[in-house]
């Protein structure tokens, strides 16, 4: 369960939600909703592995090849990203936990290193990606829908 709002709430974030606070898609409003947790007072706490900034920045490229996303907004949504008050976690220390996950999950090495990280911390792991909460449903890890949110 969620602290109420004013009340410490740690989490992990991935780059399917990340994201969603520089571009307009599906669960956008449910992204800033969440985010706006870090201003509580006191704030909340989130954790990302270090994989989370080029994961959020390859997005970014995509866009602008793809969507024609204009490469100003891209480079300014990097250096906001970068900003935010996240607590980054070296990935090297978690890709051995990784591993083992995204073997005995069928889940890639990429997604399972933020439930590696959310295991390690005892805290949830909130994505935007449906397959990844379906991959870990039924499992003592604590993987939560963004479309969920709250829970």
């Amino acid at each position: 369960m969620i602290a109420e709002r004013g009340e410490n709430f740690d989490c992990v974030v991935d780059a399917s939600v990340g994201i969603k606070l520089f571009l307009v898609e599906p669960l956008s409003n449910r992204a800033d909703v969440l985010f706006d947790r870090l201003t509580d007072d006191p704030p909340s706490r989130f954790y990302v592995p270090d994989l989370f900034f080029i994961e959020c920045t390859n997005i970014l490229w995509k866009y602008v090849r793809r969507f024609n996303y204009p490469a100003d907004a891209a480079r300014q949504d990097v250096a906001d990203l970068t900003q935010l008050p996240l607590r980054a976690v070296s990935s090297a220390a978690l890709v051995d936990k990784a591993l083992a996950l995204a073997i005995q999950h069928g889940s890639t090495a990429y997604d399972s290193v933020y439930v590696a990280l959310a295991e390690r911390l005892s805290a949830p792991l909130v994505t935007a990606d449906e397959a990844l909460v379906r991959r870990f449903t039924g499992t003592n890890l604590d993987v939560h829908f963004l479309g969920d949110w709250p829970w």
